[in-house]
């Protein structure tokens, strides 16, 4: 983020740039504005995400995971912000965790689904199973960066669809990504996945877009975090 060199001890992120994360305390606040994003969409159950994306730094941070093949990366933000979710009872009910999918294509251009990687983060601290194979994109739609709201809404209908509703049929289905923005894609997968009969869902990304004021707090982690991968 800040394009120092790493002290020996440290791992993907400077102890300054993890503590300075603009972190958002979305956890502890009951009906988060993240919530509400798709509380007209779909029955969310909860949704978090760990920082505002709110500048150049975590723009850099992000573009690192999503298109620079850094996706360990995401395994060791996910991986940090798992072990605070786990102290306030969050995964306490959730059984098992359900990566938005890419397009085959996008994802053998890119190498890999940044959110397999989010998704495997979590689950070295939950040991909650990810399962990859529930729901499948099965429309290779444009880019969502460039559109405005509405326009988002409608480039994403119909592009997934659930394969093994079997699988999740009466469970709570954790749906990551990495960027909550309008909520649209994320939306569009949790419809299909709430086919599956009696399931329930939440949303965890890393980051939310910053024309969501949430209130956060910069200093979540009182002491310096280093975790090696």
């Amino acid at each position: 983020m800040c394009g120092n060199r790493l002290a020996a001890h440290e791992h993907f992120l400077c102890t300054s740039c993890v503590v300075h994360l603009p972190l958002t305390q979305s956890h502890t606040v009951e009906h988060n504005l993240i919530e509400k994003k798709f509380w007209t969409r779909f029955p969310v159950k909860r949704a978090v995400s760990m920082f505002h994306h709110d500048g150049e730094s975590t723009r850099r941070l992000l573009y690192q995971i999503k298109y620079h093949a850094h996706p360990k990366l995401a395994v060791y933000l996910s991986s940090l912000y798992a072990k605070e979710l786990k102290d306030y009872g969050f995964f306490d009910d959730v059984d098992v965790i359900v990566p938005l999918p890419l397009h085959w294509r996008r994802q053998m251009k890119r190498g890999y689904n940044q959110s397999h990687y989010i998704a495997r983060g979590i689950q070295q601290v939950t040991h909650i199973p990810v399962m990859k194979n529930v729901v499948k994109r099965i429309r290779n739609n444009s880019s969502q960066t460039r559109l405005n709201a509405r326009q988002r809404i409608e480039n994403v209908e119909g592009i997934f669809q659930l394969k093994h509703p079997e699988l999740i049929a009466g469970k709570h289905v954790l749906l990551v990504d990495d960027v909550t923005t309008t909520g649209a894609t994320l939306s569009s997968c949790a419809k299909e996945l709430a086919k599956a009969q009696g399931v329930n869902i939440s949303v965890l990304t890393l980051a939310v877009a910053s024309n969501s004021a949430l209130p956060f707090v910069q200093n979540m982690y009182p002491q310096p975090l280093s975790m090696p991968l």
